[in-house]
């Protein structure tokens, strides 16, 4: 991309880090490694991550999205996304003689980890969240009888648990971290003995993503997340902009999107992108910008990433031979 000559005085300050984090690079490289290992269709269950140009992407090389394990055909692969599923969902893919690949986060599967420990205790966990979100959906469905959701502070005051002397609160990864220490005193001042969890639920990039955008918001009058609508963690970093003082805020998809008017009286704009974003999409902001007088960029680093998590095992067995093994089984072929 050229330089394009900035406007006195305008320029575009660049959050560092930003975009993919490791276990969205895991998940996208998961189904791309699928489907040439073993050919299309590779069926997703739900989107792989919440990032609209992401999906359509895959879905161009052959991968299939679903919301609904029936909707997979039987002897077909089926990938789990990155949020992770409920037990009932590996349950419903065996019934269905299906191979497959677990693209959930390593991060989310610590809290699945930590749900099914906990309730063996016998705890109440308290889970932080937002109802319906795919990443909730899957933790609760690994205890629903211990789990109660608490879906911010103002949901603490209906919370009853059974003994208040045993119970902990678990959260979803990708909240804003001030919200959930809201919600965390608000329910530790009901619950003076509530246990937290053994390490922070929300993870890494969650949270150094949101200490970028606070950066961002000192010096910037507006600052633009680049992330889809359904990205939980994109919409966290829209409101700890406006929170850390940005005149404004705004969540888009990609540059065409973006107002004009929004830059009327804008020296500085803030720029970053949600956790599954790829550079690709800051890139086509940053031209957008520079073609308006924004040329200058300059970013701000406020912490380093170098966390890889290996891919999923499942990715090194014949699973197309595994599938027609278990499609065999049901119907007595040899």
């Amino acid at each position: 991309m050229g330089r394009m000559t900035a406007s006195p005085g305008r320029r575009v300050l660049l959050a560092a880090p930003r975009g993919y984090c490791a276990g969205v690079d895991r998940a996208v490289i998961a189904v791309e490694k699928a489907l040439e290992q073993y050919g299309a269709p590779i069926y997703v269950r739900h989107e792989i991550v919440h990032n609209k140009y992401v999906v359509q992407t895959l879905e161009k090389k052959g991968a299939i999205f679903v919301e609904r394990t029936a909707e997979v055909p039987e002897g077909s692969i089926v990938m789990f996304s990155a949020h992770g599923v409920a037990p009932v969902v590996h349950d419903e893919a065996a019934a269905g003689k299906l191979a497959t690949i677990d693209a959930t986060c390593p991060l989310v599967t610590k809290v699945h980890k930590e749900a099914v420990r906990f309730a063996k205790e016998d705890y109440d966990i308290l889970l932080i969240g937002h109802e319906g979100h795919e990443e909730v959906i899957g933790t609760s469905g690994e205890a629903p009888e211990h789990i109660t959701l608490v879906d911010g502070p103002s949901d603490v005051a209906k919370v009853e648990v059974r003994d208040p002397s045993k119970v902990v609160w678990l959260s979803q990864t990708t909240l804003s971290v001030d919200e959930t220490m809201e919600t965390v005193d608000a329910l530790k001042n009901k619950f003076p003995q509530l246990i937290s969890p053994p390490s922070d639920d929300i993870c890494y990039a969650t949270q150094n993503r949101q200490i970028a955008v606070k950066k961002l918001a000192e010096d910037a009058q507006l600052v633009i997340v680049v992330g889809s609508k359904n990205s939980s963690n994109s919409i966290r970093m829209v409101e700890v902009a406006l929170d850390a003082g940005a005149s404004a805020a705004h969540l888009v998809d990609f540059a065409s999107e973006i107002d004009e008017a929004w830059l009327e009286g804008v020296t500085t704009v803030g720029l970053t992108s949600g956790a599954s974003v790829p550079d690709v999409l800051v890139d086509g902001v940053i031209e957008w910008l520079a073609e308006r007088g924004y040329g200058d960029v300059e970013t701000v680093k406020t912490a380093d990433e170098s966390i890889t998590f290996s891919l999923p095992k499942e990715l090194r067995r014949d699973l197309r031979a595994e599938a027609a093994a278990l499609v065999a089984e049901r119907t007595g072929e040899k």
